[in-house]
């Protein structure tokens, strides 16, 4: 019998990868509150640039221009609103890491003098539906002593 990675090289037994049915249910749920909110903004008249974009461990979730602003946006999805509900764990320390993304994307982007912003779409599934709200200006990163873009924008 040849190792498992052989077999799926050549065309043995395939694994399950994170986006069939057989990932976790929380992860199929936080997929679907995705391309709900997705579509949102687009309805809502936003060119999406960018989702799930990464670098390193930092990750967006959705990127937008919306007119001449670039918007990050981060979903959170819940299946229920115990513990404060989606809104709730989007935590000052999370709210760093998103700025440390935003940062990250801009500068692989070429795009320090475009305006910014960070919203934030809260998906809440009860049953079958999902139940979408979306929070603009949702926070503002703090100056940094050592940014040398502090120019560009108020983060």
């Amino acid at each position: 019998m040849s190792p498992r990675w052989l077999q799926n090289f050549f065309g043995g037994k395939q694994e399950q990868s994170s986006t069939s049915a057989a990932a976790p249910a929380h992860l199929r749920l936080g997929r679907k509150g995705e391309h709900a909110a997705r579509a949102l903004l687009e309805r809502s008249g936003m060119k999406v640039l960018a989702t799930n974009w990464r670098e390193g461990r930092l990750e967006l979730d959705i990127v937008c221009r919306d007119a001449d602003t670039i918007v990050f946006v981060e979903v959170k999805t819940r299946s229920q609103t115990t513990h404060g509900g989606p809104a709730a764990a989007l935590t000052p320390a999370k709210q760093r890491t998103l700025c440390r993304a935003a940062r990250a994307w801009l500068a692989a982007h070429d795009a320090w003098s475009s305006p910014c912003r960070f919203d934030v779409v809260c998906v809440v599934r009860e049953g079958d539906t999902l139940h979408l709200e979306h929070c603009r200006h949702a926070f503002e990163c703090e100056p940094t002593v050592d940014s040398g873009n502090t120019t560009w924008q108020p983060w």
